[in-house]
């Protein structure tokens, strides 16, 4: 049944338009792209059908143009404008870190590097440079590793620190086996990271592991 022929209340973007976007399920949200089905199937259940294939939204949006492709109805115009939505996703996430305080965004944070690092197959180090007033000046992934460990330089990202003139930073890393505990080692890491810091008066105010979901050392009172 076409998507035109349902109730107007059920149907996507009437729904979007009427109680916003937290109101739609994650394939009604991808049928808002997709515009239109394949024969057989309207938007929606085209929708349903990719996210059952891939396991999720999350897992859709980290596969390559190949992979995507070979999903029915999909194509190299569709993977371009999801990639893009994630992209200003980022972009609309970063700017608005440059005007809050760290100190007030945990969440948001936590989402930042939920995009950005969640979907990396091995382990990243990230480290967000911060001003006096906790706000982000830049960001960036200093260590790539294996699919377990990364090697962290502390050296570097004091180097780092001091180039970009910060006064804090928030470190981040993914554990691609989705578990977010941080291990003996992290704390370890994280406690000589915040002593390599302070020796050049900078804070560390957070440092963030990124798998299934998002842990924060702050939160958890582990700084």
């Amino acid at each position: 049944m076409a998507i035109k022929t349902w109730p107007i209340e059920e149907r996507p973007r009437e729904k979007f338009l009427k109680q916003g976007g937290q109101s739609l399920s994650d394939a009604e949200l991808l049928a808002l792209f997709l515009r239109v089905g394949v024969q057989g199937l309207d938007a929606v259940s085209l929708a349903r059908e990719v996210l059952a294939d891939t396991g999720g939204l999350g897992e859709l949006m980290a596969l390559d143009m190949t992979s995507f492709n070979a999903l029915r109805g999909m194509g190299p115009a569709r993977f371009v404008e999801l990639q893009a939505a994630l992209e200003l996703s980022r972009r609309c996430l970063e700017a608005k870190l440059k005007q809050a305080s760290f100190l007030n965004s945990t969440s948001m944070a936590q989402h930042f590097f939920q995009l950005n690092l969640k979907n990396e197959e091995r382990e990243v180090f990230a480290v967000a440079f911060l001003n006096s007033q906790y706000q982000l000046i830049t960001w960036d992934i200093l260590f790539h590793g294996t699919i377990n460990a990364a090697q962290v330089y502390i050296r570097e990202i004091v180097r780092a620190a001091l180039k970009h003139n910060a006064a804090a930073v928030v470190l981040a890393h993914n554990h691609p086996s989705g578990c977010i505990d941080p291990s003996d080692a992290d704390r370890r890491m994280t406690e000589r990271i915040i002593q390599g810091l302070k020796l050049v008066d900078i804070q560390v105010l957070d440092h963030i592991i990124i798998g299934q979901g998002a842990m924060s050392f702050a939160e958890k009172g582990f700084l």
